[in-house]
């Protein structure tokens, strides 16, 4: 075969894949020294690692093949993030963007990839089941972990939760919400609200939208929502609720015009979320009811939402990024076998803005 004009070999990609010892043979290392240069992992110099990626760049080599490297050490190098929402709900909430995004930081900085799946109830188990994975995060206003929990626990890969409820092999991100939605509960009471009016998160796996009644809060199992309501009715205990089904602008309309043509006598309105909250203040406004003055809105999260309001919300801000990092460091640390990892309880804090008010006088 007929080399380049200059004289040098014909690169081995021309013939066929790149391999490894192709890089190791141009490098003049051996296939060893190479493996140890791409994984930055061994007591390779500088000057090595550099020759063995210039080697690579001249071959086109793109890196070992990651199912050899599967095969060899018996994992993927990939951590799950499991979501309940639909896609395209999540990447619509900044609280969720946010959170993804203290997750990517930590794994991607230990060398994981992240793969992104659904437990929607529409869907089959069989992404749960049979997706490459080392461990799992399940985050998203958690209606119902269980399901997800189940064919994972079949799986023994190391889980962790966020805003969920204890159980058994399941390390925990959690925060303080039932105490921050009753001291934003607290500021209303002592503005001079009476009559409140709570839009809650999901409370089933199923999304249903409707008044909150006595047999649905049974019946439900939802962490975050059953939470943030139980600090809303330490102060408000007979307040209505409606449920939204999800953290949406839409929804938080839907249910606050709701909330309003049923109980004209509302003073100020608890959304779970700052997306629901902002929704309610659009359809107060879309009924001549201006916020403060004759309806004051509290949301939850502390989610930057640019362009849709030049209110500052009053809002609890929750560290989300943060719960992100420390559900990865959770997961890393099992991985790494460190022992027992604690769980970890995050603390909020109430930011008072321009969308709360003294109760109007009758």
């Amino acid at each position: 075969m007929t080399g380049p004009a200059n004289g040098e070999a014909t690169p081995p990609a021309a013939a066929g894949r790149t391999t490894l010892a192709d890089v190791a043979r141009r490098a003049g290392v051996s296939p060893s020294t190479a493996s140890l240069a791409f994984s930055g992992a061994g007591p390779v110099s500088d000057d090595t690692r550099e020759r063995v990626l210039a080697a690579a760049r001249e071959l086109d080599y793109g890196g070992p093949d990651p199912r050899a490297r599967s095969l060899r050490t018996g994992r993927s190098g990939i951590i799950a993030v499991v979501m309940e929402e639909r896609i395209r709900d999540g990447f619509t909430d900044p609280m969720a963007i946010a959170m993804l995004d203290g997750i990517a930081d930590e794994i991607g900085a230990a060398g994981y990839s992240m793969l992104l799946l659904t437990d929607s109830p529409d869907r089959e188990a069989g992404g749960l089941r049979d997706a490459p994975m080392d461990a799992a995060i399940l985050f998203g206003c958690s209606t119902d972990l269980d399901p997800a929990v189940a064919v994972l626990g079949q799986r023994h890969v190391p889980l962790v939760g966020v805003e969920t409820t204890p159980r058994d092999g399941m390390r925990l991100v959690n925060s303080n919400d039932r105490e921050m939605v009753e001291q934003s509960a607290r500021l209303l009471s002592e503005l001079g609200h009476e009559r409140v009016g709570i839009i809650t998160l999901p409370l089933d796996r199923a999304r249903t939208r409707g008044p909150l009644t006595s047999d649905r809060l049974v019946s439900s199992d939802a962490y975050t929502g059953l939470e943030r309501l139980a600090g809303a009715r330490a102060v408000f205990p007979d307040a209505p609720a409606i449920v939204a089904s999800g953290s949406l602008i839409d929804e938080g309309m839907l249910a606050a015009a709701s909330l309003l043509d049923a109980h004209p006598e509302i003073t100020a309105i608890m959304a779970q979320s700052d997306l629901l909250a902002l929704g309610a203040i659009q359809a107060a406004e879309e009924r001549g009811r201006q916020v403060p003055d004759d309806l004051s809105v509290v949301g939850f999260d502390g989610a930057r939402v640019d362009g849709l309001t030049t209110r500052t919300l009053t809002t609890v801000v929750q560290p989300i990024a943060e719960k992100g990092r420390a559900a990865a460091r959770l997961v890393l640390g099992a991985l790494a076998e460190e022992g027992a990892l604690g769980d970890r309880v995050f603390t909020s804090i109430l930011r008072v803005g321009d969308t709360t008010g003294p109760a109007p006088r009758r």
